[in-house]
């Protein structure tokens, strides 16, 4: 039974990412874009479908967004590179672009009167629950959209829903039985729980030294930069609460909150106020930096600041990579201020010397060392098991809310899940920081609840559907060719 669960859970989750709230979500959190080469305002090709550079960036920018609101604000471009995000919004994309083209050859449309019911039933674009053009027009205007490609969007999110609608199949009884039964299957287990204070471990600095120098072009300093700015404050800008509302009215659809509802007015006043006070003052700041460019205004502040220090902005920071010492970056906002910044010096980054990365190295050389000796220690134990001095546990199933001591009711959880997709009667699992060694005694199945029979077709058609749609996109990544006109775009 062990081994039928296996194969059975491991399916794919594949989910339809829709262009269009992406592009909405993006205008909304108010991310950049990011900066592509393309062929012809292009950047790849699948089928006979093109890839823009516009829709590209607007869901990259929405991935973005919502990676930097899960991560509380700390996500930068350097990160998200690192995650791979342009190749995230670039599969969406790429996956979206192969059910048109699919969508094409069988003849699946949709029609204007389609499009425009699905327009107007967009929240973001309503006031007072009905469609507002107004609010339409100014998010088109914020985006630098016209309406014909949004609208073009729009059309192709319905194609693809109407095609994927057609892999939806109801389950049939056998297979409900067949769920049921995985769902009820209870093992008794005996297992032993180790962490790493069973591990013995003495630093050593002669291993922490050669753990140095195996990899030490990662521990490298901070590229230095040293800064001139003119600050240009807002705090002293006057704007009247008629201003702060009308101001408001126009760009309510920049205001949400962390849901994506729209805020009232009373809800938004303080940020809208803040906004306006940019908007007015910026005037001043470009003023600022003409005259500190001439040489008539002397700066407010000279620091020193690693790449990417909190004090300035991402967007600062992007923009100063790009410069050489010598260069002005024109007024960008920082908090309620805008700062004109010169690039007085560059100290590059270099390899850190041993004692220089020592504590940082000793922390990282730990951590493996430890991990390593606690895989080490529950290997042994797997191999030397004594149930005797194991923990033995109830029979237990997947969907029961279970403690195994001294494992905590999530950790417990997390061991069970992959407890009931492993094939193997003992071995070793990991848990967080923990370590699980298990052996199962013994395996029963338990009758089916009748009220758990709509539960289960729930999880049969979400399997169906998750393996149907899966095998389609397989289906379409032979029959429909990805070419890309840029680098970059695929891992």
């Amino acid at each position: 039974m062990i081994s039928w669960m296996q194969k059975h859970n491991k399916y794919l989750v594949w989910t339809i990412w829709v262009a269009t709230i992406a592009f909405i979500g993006a205008g909304f959190v108010g991310w950049g874009s990011y900066s592509f080469g393309s062929k012809a305002g292009n950047v790849a090709k699948v089928g006979d479908v093109e890839i823009s550079q516009t829709k590209l960036n607007m869901v990259y920018s929405s991935i973005y967004g919502q990676y930097n609101q899960a991560m509380k604000g700390t996500l930068d471009d350097k990160k998200a590179k690192e995650m791979g995000l342009v190749q995230q919004a670039f599969a969406r994309l790429a996956t979206q672009a192969k059910i048109l083209n699919f969508a094409e050859e069988v003849g699946i449309v949709v029609s204007d009167a389609e499009v425009l019911k699905r327009l107007e039933t967009l929240k973001s674009f309503q006031k007072d629950g009905v469609f507002n053009k107004e609010i339409y027009e100014a998010y088109l205007k914020s985006q630098r959209l016209k309406p014909k490609a949004f609208e073009e969007t729009l059309k192709e999110e319905l194609v693809i829903q109407k095609t994927m609608a057609l892999l939806s199949v109801d389950a049939l009884p056998f297979e409900i039985e067949a769920i049921s039964a995985a769902m009820n299957v209870s093992d008794k287990l005996a297992y032993k729980v180790l962490t790493q204070d069973d591990v013995h471990f003495v630093a050593d600095d002669a291993k922490v030294k050669a753990f140095w120098e195996m990899q030490k072009e990662n521990y490298m300093t901070p590229q230095m930069y040293d800064l001139s700015i003119v600050w240009t404050p807002t705090k002293d800008t006057q704007v009247t609460d008629d201003e702060i509302k009308a101001f408001y009215d126009t760009n309510s659809f920049n205001y949400t909150n962390a849901q994506g509802k729209q805020l009232t007015f009373d809800e938004a006043k303080e940020q809208a106020n803040q906004d306006l006070k940019l908007k007015k003052t910026k005037k001043s700041a470009q003023k600022a930096y003409i005259a500190f460019k001439k040489g008539e205004l002397t700066e407010s502040e000279k620091i020193t600041l690693p790449m990417g220090d909190l004090k300035l902005t991402s967007d600062i920071w992007n923009a100063l990579k790009e410069k050489s010492v010598g260069d002005i970056i024109k007024p960008k906002v920082v908090a309620d201020t805008y700062a004109t910044i010169k690039i007085e010096n560059i100290v590059l980054p270099r390899v850190k010397t041993y004692d220089e990365a020592k504590e940082e190295v000793a922390k990282m050389y730990e951590l493996q060392a430890k991990k390593e000796a606690l895989l080490a220690l529950a290997e042994k134990t797997e191999k030397e098991f004594d149930q005797s001095t194991a923990t033995i546990s109830d029979f237990v199933k997947l969907e029961e809310n279970v403690k195994l001591n001294p494992l905590n009711t999530q950790e417990s959880l997390q061991f069970l899940q992959k407890l009931f997709t492993s094939s193997k009667e003992k071995g070793i699992i990991s848990v967080r920081d923990k370590v699980v060694v298990y052996k199962i005694l013994e395996q029963k199945l338990t009758p089916g609840d009748e009220n758990q029979t709509e539960s289960v077709k729930q999880t049969v058609n979400t399997l169906k559907q998750n393996t149907f749609e899966s095998n389609l996109i397989k289906m379409l990544d032979k029959k429909y060719p990805t070419e890309t006109y840029v680098g970059g775009l695929t891992n």
